[in-house]
């Protein structure tokens, strides 16, 4: 069949189906196996713990610490660069300034910097915001993808071709390109977004120039509406949701990914293409858009939200995969390392109440506070857990993003943006330290085979 006749899944369901099933046939393995050869799934053991694959001097994730030779579960906390978020995200708020880009100084750089070093470092940083010439036009707005993640991983490597030094692994080339990339991510986001609601949703292509007075919060607010305007509370949250979403350790998946295609040596473009990849997946950067799907579901179910044991009906009906989309999951629910508390949760919730009242969505919010109490009972439950669980940032980021207006399509990047500067920071520290290539090992399990010629088949 020729692939430009395949416009369906159901166009090739019959002999796709039958052809999956062989491969399911030839490549499914037995779950025993892995506890036989102490295979670490997912690198992670049983209690969550995560296999050691490198060092780190960018921040940490903790969740635990030792009592009495014992590790036990504690409120988690999170750090960039030995200082605790929490006290960062008071040091700026208090100081009514906008965090991201002094945030981003502080993983790159290693260090808080002063009134002249973050002045400085924004102009640096906000006089990247331009596109090479018809960029908007050649690239953006020529076959527009359904979804913004892929569109804004074609951007970047297309950005690769407008490079003259695109391959120039040296640590300024490189610190150069992540600023670079740092600076635009939202106009690609957002110009990508709009070429895509006008040529397939026929609304109406309203592109802003950039401006070089904003920060990346009200960048992203200005750029994106209509009208240019935006609150001071609105930009400050936004401002509060980029800091908490900008860098999350080594190990998440994206900035793992990050590692290991840098380990390789290849070019900027490439690796946080690589990186845009695995912050698509729902299991990772999509997992917002689940929550925020999720509750519209249950404001429909569920007839009186002040009701606990009628919400904790709707999320057995989750974990039992009778409701919503049947996948068996209460979403922004639970964390790899978190167990007792996400401290990005615990810091964005009282902003994020804030906006409710602003917005008039105290009801709303008084639901995700419901949910937020009785989900990890219901899951306890229902199922055998190792480790205690506990709402995470993506049960409160999509709702801020809703209250917002901002677009679903633009969730999952408005995280990139975000973690485009955490990225750029894990980058430069694979490159300093020049390691070896990440090649960990994958044990065989096939047994050898005489071969067969074609006529015995």
């Amino acid at each position: 069949m020729d692939i430009n006749q395949i416009n369906s899944y159901s166009d090739v369901t019959p002999e796709i189906t039958r052809l999956s099933e062989m491969c399911r046939e030839a490549d499914v393995i037995n779950p025993e196996l892995y506890m036989k050869y102490e295979v670490k799934r997912g690198l992670r053991d049983l209690n969550g713990k995560g296999v050691l694959a490198g060092l780190t001097n960018i921040s940490d994730v903790v969740a635990k610490e030792v009592k009495n030779g014992v590790e036990v579960p504690i409120d988690g906390q999170l750090y960039y660069r030995g200082y605790n978020v929490k006290d960062l995200v008071k040091g700026f708020t208090d100081d009514n300034r906008f965090g991201f880009e002094e945030m981003t100084y502080l993983l790159l750089f290693g260090k808080l910097p002063s009134e002249s070093d973050l002045s400085d470092f924004k102009s640096l940083l906000f006089g990247y915001r331009t596109l090479p010439t018809y960029f908007v036009r050649d690239v953006l707005m020529k076959a527009p993808s359904k979804n913004m993640m892929n569109a804004l991983a074609k951007s970047v490597l297309t950005l690769y071709s407008y490079d003259d030094y695109a391959d120039d692994t040296s640590l300024p080339n490189v610190l150069r390109q992540c600023i670079q990339l740092i600076s635009i991510f939202p106009q690609l986001a957002i110009y990508g977004y709009k070429s895509y609601s006008h040529y397939h949703d026929g609304k109406s292509l309203v592109i802003h120039p950039p401006r070089q007075d904003l920060s990346t919060a009200e960048h992203i607010l200005y750029l994106l509406r209509t009208n240019k305007k935006y609150t001071e509370l609105e930009a400050k949250i936004l401002d509060i949701a980029l800091v908490l979403h900008m860098e999350h350790g080594g190990g998440n998946n994206s900035t793992f990914t990050t590692h290991v295609v840098t380990s390789s040596l290849t070019d900027t473009y490439s690796t946080i293409a690589a990186a845009l990849g695995s912050l698509k997946g729902p299991r990772h950067g999509g997992a917002n858009i689940k929550v925020v799907q999720m509750f519209e579901d249950m404001k429909k179910k569920v007839k009186n939200w002040e009701n606990e044991d009628e919400v904790a009906a709707y999320l057995e009906k989750l974990l039992n995969k009778q409701a919503f989309d049947k996948a068996g999951l209460i979403y922004g629910v639970g964390h790899a390392i978190y167990s007792k508390s996400d401290p990005r949760a615990v810091i964005f919730k009282s902003f994020v109440e804030k906006l409710s009242e602003e917005k008039g969505l105290t009801k709303e919010f008084a639901l995700y506070n419901t949910v937020e109490k009785m989900a990890p009972q219901v899951i306890a439950n229902g199922r055998q857990m190792y480790k205690g669980v506990s709402v995470n940032v993506d049960f409160y980021s999509g709702f801020v993003y809703k209250m917002l207006n901002l677009p679903m399509e633009l969730y999952t990047p408005i995280f990139a943006i975000a973690r485009i500067a955490g990225w750029g920071a894990h980058r430069m520290e694979e490159l300093v330290n020049n390691g070896k290539i990440i090649r960990p090992a994958y044990r065989p399990i096939q047994s050898t085979l005489d071969y067969i010629p074609m006529s015995d088949r």
